[in-house]
C-alpha cells in the first residue's frame, strides 16, 4: 500500500512536470511566433522629398534594404503654411494617416495633401511592390523636417530609416543645420545616410 502511496505521488508529480513543461514549450512558442511576426513586420522608413539625393536614397533602400515582407514607409514632411484644405489642417500635428501606394499614385488625391510625386519616385516604389512582394505606404507630416522624421521613427514606429544627404558646404551646414545629422544623432533607430557625391547634382 505504501509502495502504491508512493508510486501514487511520484505519478502526480511526473504528471504536474509534464504540464509545466508543456505549457513551457506552448510559452516558448508564442514567443516564437511573436518574434516571427514582429521580424516580418519590419517597417523601413525612407525620408523622401523629390529631389535627386532622396531618390537616390530610396533606390539605394529598395536595393539593399528592404526584403520580402516588408513594410516601405515613405516619410514626406512639408513646410508649415497655411493651407486651404480642412484636412491638413487637421493633420499639421499628428501628420496624415498612411497613405497606401495606390493613393499616393493618384495626383487628384496627392494634391490634397500639397505633394506632387514625380515619376521616377513612382516608378521606385512600383516596381518594388511588384518585384519584392512589399507594402509600399507613405506617411506626410507638416513643419521641421528634422523633428517630424524622428517623430515618424517613434510614432509610425520604424524599424530603421534610409535618409539622403545633400551634401551642403560648410557654411551652408552651418546656417541651415543638416538634417541628416541631426536624424542620425536623434532617432530612436538605425539611420542610414546615402551620400550624394558633388558630380551627381
Amino acid at each position: 500500500m505504501l509502495s502504491d502511496r508512493v508510486q501514487g505521488k511520484s505519478c502526480s508529480r511526473y504528471s504536474l512536470l509534464f504540464l509545466l513543461s508543456d505549457k513551457a514549450l506552448s510559452q516558448n512558442k508564442t514567443l516564437r511566433e511573436k518574434r516571427d511576426r514582429m521580424e516580418c513586420d519590419r517597417g523601413v522608413g525612407v525620408a523622401v522629398d523629390f529631389s535627386a539625393c532622396s531618390k537616390k536614397a530610396l533606390k539605394w533602400a529598395v536595393d539593399n534594404v528592404v526584403r520580402d515582407g516588408d513594410h516601405l514607409i515613405l516619410v514626406i514632411v512639408r513646410p508649415e503654411g497655411n493651407y486651404e484644405e480642412g484636412e491638413i489642417q487637421l493633420w499639421e500635428a499628428t501628420g496624415s494617416p498612411l497613405i497606401p501606394l495606390s493613393d499616393f499614385s493618384d495626383p487628384i488625391i496627392m494634391k490634397k495633401y500639397g505633394v506632387k510625386p514625380d515619376p521616377e519616385t513612382l516608378d521606385i516604389v512600383n516596381t518594388a511592390a511588384t518585384q519584392k512582394q512589399i507594402m509600399v505606404i507613405m506617411k506626410i507630416y507638416w513643419g521641421d523636417a528634422r523633428e517630424k522624421i524622428c517623430e515618424a521613427i517613434d510614432k509610425i514606429p520604424l524599424s530603421c530609416l534610409v535618409i539622403g544627404n545633400r551634401g551642403l558646404g560648410k557654411l551652408k551646414r552651418a546656417i541651415l543645420g543638416s538634417v541628416s545629422n541631426y536624424v542620425v544623432n536623434n532617432g530612436s533607430c538605425p539611420v542610414t545616410v546615402v551620400k550624394q557625391v558633388d558630380h551627381e547634382h
